[in-house]
């Protein structure tokens, strides 16, 4: 005897009688139906597949609306009479002034005296020194995501090197950096005054 109940559209229940074995095409035929009892609608599939997908697919980065390296220079390229006494020091001796700038931009890992003296060589031996130093103003656009075109701190330092420089030096100082003491003792300051500004704010 064998009772065979349906609990829903495609699902059975089957007992075997005491003295019935079932037959092997109403067994297949029951497997089939419970497969495709499985299978989800075209609508689910096709909402699962769209769920995999958006959760695959990363996300973008947030629009900020402000473009990178769009910052403005703290001074003009030609507002070299703000400190007399530096547009003086580079008219003479620029290499100096970029000997300070490359310390700087370096982070100290290189020194004044070995960027100056290269700099130095370079103008005396090959007068290409603008090539030198426009590699310095393209690190300091990088760090403080200032303006300007990559083929433009070529033209500047090749047209107008002593106001370059002057700009680069003056950038740093507003910065709270003093060119003069070199990177090691600015950071040194810094750390120094970290400490003082947390207690204030106690």
């Amino acid at each position: 005897m064998i009772i065979i109940k349906r609990h829903s559209v495609s699902t059975f229940s089957i007992r075997r009688g005491p003295l019935l074995r079932l037959n092997p095409r109403i067994i297949h035929a029951i497997r089939f139906a419970r497969n495709i009892a499985e299978i989800p609608s075209v609508p689910q599939y096709m909402h699962e597949r769209r769920r995999r997908r958006s959760m695959a697919k990363p996300s973008a980065a947030p629009v900020t609306g402000v473009p990178v390296g769009s910052a403005a220079w703290s001074t003009g390229l030609f507002d070299c009479f703000d400190d007399c006494g530096l547009c003086c020091m580079t008219c003479w001796c620029p290499c100096i002034t970029f000997g300070r700038v490359a310390e700087m931009v370096d982070r100290g890992s290189t020194s004044c005296g070995a960027s100056g003296a290269l700099y130095a060589l370079l103008a005396m031996v090959t007068g290409c020194q603008c090539i030198y130093s426009c590699v310095y103003r393209g690190k300091m656009r990088a760090q403080y995501g200032l303006g300007d075109a990559a083929c433009g701190d070529c033209c500047v330092h090749f047209w107008c090197e002593q106001c370059a420089l002057c700009q680069e030096y003056r950038e740093l100082v507003a910065r709270g950096y003093d060119p003069k003491l070199g990177w090691h003792l600015n950071a040194e300051r810094g750390a120094a005054a970290a400490p003082a500004v947390q207690h204030m704010g106690r």
